[in-house]
């Protein structure tokens, strides 16, 4: 067995690519990867430079992996600028790193796609050696597994050598569909001032004249995806003074090659688009990502990134809404603390014992943060408690 290494994911036949991961995630998809590497989101100018993994058996691929040398730490969710500073000061290079992650995705899910007829613990095997050798061969200080599925942290957990790897978690905040029919299903199982403060909310943003329309793929209308990227860069350089990671050329190839795994809520003040947020979905999950508004309406944000996605999952059976990092506001709406997770491991002996040290007391803290959060929420007593 052998690995190649490429330069962009187009080197990579889709087909290969999609059977190999078998999921229906739709951050791992090579549409999704494609259109961040041809818009020019990702790219050595932003500071992810593709190095995309195949390992090969013969002719044969057994397994794929997306990879990204790194220079910066923008764009991961999983903030290591410390360490960096630390290497700095003892006038180290922390950078480059290699990344196996979704770019401006902090999303769980599934980082190695493995043949059905290959052996995982040995494929991950390989893999790692691989890594290794790369590393040592271009002087990458570490490599970060970020956000991973279940499946890979179980494996990793199996493997001999998992002492190497530095596990680290940190707290989101998703929504469990537990069997509703009906929002006020689920209204039904929050406390009576929780409850009332959700439908004041809504109310609110009635009273205030806006409407609010959930449309999906091919139901999009040109006017509407224009909208929703107005709103969308609008608010993004209110709160950070530059244009998002993202560019419109991104969104309009996600469009194009991905639209039947797109949702987008559309909130109009009369005719006028004003907010809009967009969302993606497989069987299973939704996931909030990207919002904007052009106006500012009371409890907007409220409805179009949360309610309004806790129904279209309700509408549509999907099992779980994770609606992106951050927010304890999240807690008091029904979203529940989950622990996310990534792995890294570090060349350097010393910081590598240094920075394992330092994960110990995070998660502790980590540990008291997310049963703090559980005291918050406002389901009656009973409700949540097969949180998955």
């Amino acid at each position: 067995m052998h690995c190649i290494f490429h330069s962009s994911i187009a080197d990579i036949p889709p087909s290969l690519w999609n059977t190999l991961f078998d999921s229906e995630n739709p951050f791992v998809q090579h549409a999704f990867l494609l259109a961040l590497e041809e818009s020019g989101c990702v790219s050595p100018d932003t500071g992810w430079q593709p190095q995309h993994l195949v390992l090969m058996d013969g002719e044969q691929a057994l397994a794929v992996m997306p990879l990204y040398a790194k220079n910066n730490s923008y764009g991961e969710f999983v903030f290591d600028w410390g360490w960096a500073e630390a290497y700095e000061r003892h006038q180290l290079n922390y950078y480059p790193k290699l990344v196996t992650a979704i770019p401006f995705s902090p999303v769980a899910g599934p980082r190695v796609g493995v043949s059905s007829s290959a052996e995982p613990e040995k494929v991950f095997t390989v893999l790692l050696d691989a890594l290794h050798q790369l590393a040592e061969r271009h002087h990458y200080s570490s490599w970060h597994l970020l956000f991973p599925g279940q499946r890979l942290q179980a494996a990793l957990l199996e493997m001999k050598d998992e002492g190497a790897f530095l596990h680290r978690e940190a707290v989101q905040f998703h929504w469990y569909n537990r069997d509703y029919t009906c929002f006020d299903g689920f209204l039904a199982t929050l406390r009576s001032s929780r409850r009332k403060n959700v439908k004041r909310e809504r109310r609110l943003v009635a009273e205030q004249g806006v409407s609010l329309q959930r449309r999906t793929g091919d139901d999009i209308s040109d006017e509407e995806w224009q909208g929703f990227f107005r709103c969308y860069m609008s608010t993004y350089r209110k709160r950070s003074g530059h244009d998002g990671y993202l560019n419109e050329a991104f969104f309009d190839r996600l469009r194009e090659s991905m639209a039947s795994q797109l949702m987008l809520v559309v909130a109009r003040h009369g005719e006028e688009i004003v907010a809009c947020s967009l969302f993606l979905f497989d069987s299973r999950r939704l996931y909030g990502r990207y919002w904007g508004a052009l106006q500012e309406f009371s409890c907007l944000h409220f409805e179009t990134c949360f309610y309004q996605g806790i129904e279209f999952c309700i509408e549509h059976e999907l099992q779980e809404f994770d609606p992106g990092t951050q927010g304890e506001h999240k807690l008091m709406r029904g979203f529940e603390p989950v622990k996310s997770a990534s792995y890294h491991w570090i060349a350097d002996h010393r910081f590598r014992a240094a920075i394992a040290d330092f994960l110990n007391h995070e998660k502790r803290s980590t540990d008291r943060y997310k049963k703090e959060a559980e005291a918050y929420l406002p389901y009656k007593k009973g409700e949540n408690e097969n949180s998955a």
